[in-house]
């Protein structure tokens, strides 16, 4: 997949595009990029996912959990994991976001990017004031020649699937709803970095994955996991917080995978969240974390018996 994150986005061949903020790539953003993708490859095209960076909520800091459902990093992998050709992070600023839509559209996705179709949510809204919508779209389209599809907004159990939806239920620790909406489970993933080793210890040694300061964590607590590394699964438990026994002071993500001894520094892994366990909790002695520690290791172990696992289980 080709990777674009300046200006110099101009095409050599004609393209299918999908605009969007595409953050944590759910239900109905799949929905517009497979569309995508089918499109360029029955028509022969290119296919294309134009996106911003930074996010707008960083611009305008208009929410109220001003982070991401993905890093960047994350959002490049799940992309490029469907399949697309061509992702953008065009520069989002003050400057730009004054850019009528007209503008935005014909100069920007028509004409830089020779786009033949282009699909979009039929809710969409973009250039100054957020003042284009599809029957700009539609209008634009028909001047120049190209093919406008506006796909209808997805539900889950009755209401629209969205980012905000999906961030609200992490905080809200219902990692199942989030997982469903996501159409895969909630994932971090990041470079293996040296901890303080204190889980080697007491016979639960961890990897440790320096979070991602604009990334969205569920609330400080303990989850069943299941890491991927070097094409293999593993069960575990993973602690997302700041250590505070051991007078841990920034926040880290720590999974402890079952049957797993290698070292890896250095190394990337990607970490899928299945259920929430327990609140982080300063315990009174070293002592009493490893008692809790097992306690933990078997309570995820547990999960991954369940009826809720197995809607997961075939995949992951």
């Amino acid at each position: 997949m080709e990777h674009i994150t300046n200006h110099n986005i101009d095409q050599k061949f004609d393209t299918v595009v999908t605009l969007g903020n595409f953050d944590g790539i759910h239900l109905g953003h799949r929905q517009l990029i497979g569309q995508t993708i089918d499109v360029a490859k029955k028509k022969n095209l290119k296919s294309v996912v134009f996106s911003f960076y930074p996010h707008p909520m960083f611009i305008f800091s208009n929410r109220d959990h001003n982070a991401l459902i993905m890093s960047p990093d994350e959002k490049k992998l799940a992309i490029e994991e469907m399949g697309i050709d061509l992702y953008i992070e065009y520069p989002f600023d003050a400057d730009f976001s004054a850019m009528s839509p007209k503008d935005f559209i014909v100069e920007i996705i028509f004409k830089k990017l020779r786009c033949k179709t282009l699909i979009v949510g039929e809710n969409y809204k973009f250039g100054y004031k957020q003042m284009g919508n599809c029957k700009l779209l539609k209008t634009l389209g028909k001047e120049y020649g190209v093919y406008i599809i506006c796909i209808e907004a997805v539900s889950y159990d009755g209401d629209k699937v969205s980012s905000s939806r999906i961030r609200q239920s992490l905080m809200d620790k219902k990692i199942d709803l989030a997982n469903k909406l996501l159409t895969e489970p909630y994932f971090i993933y990041g470079e293996v970095v040296k901890g303080k080793q204190l889980g080697r210890t007491m016979g639960f040694p961890t990897i440790n994955i320096i979070a991602d300061e604009k990334k969205l964590f569920p609330p400080n607590g303990v989850y069943a996991t299941k890491s991927f590394y070097n094409g293999t699964f593993y069960e575990g438990v993973t602690n997302i917080g700041i250590n505070p026994t051991v007078n841990g002071e920034m926040k880290i993500v720590e999974t402890y995978l079952f049957d797993f001894r290698e070292t890896i520094y250095g190394k990337y892994i990607k970490t899928f969240v299945f259920d929430f366990i327990r609140k982080e909790h300063k315990f009174q002695s070293i002592d009493e974390l490893q008692f809790q520690l097992k306690e933990d290791a078997k309570s995820a172990k547990d999960y991954f018996k369940t009826e809720g696992y197995k809607y997961w289980a075939e995949k992951y």
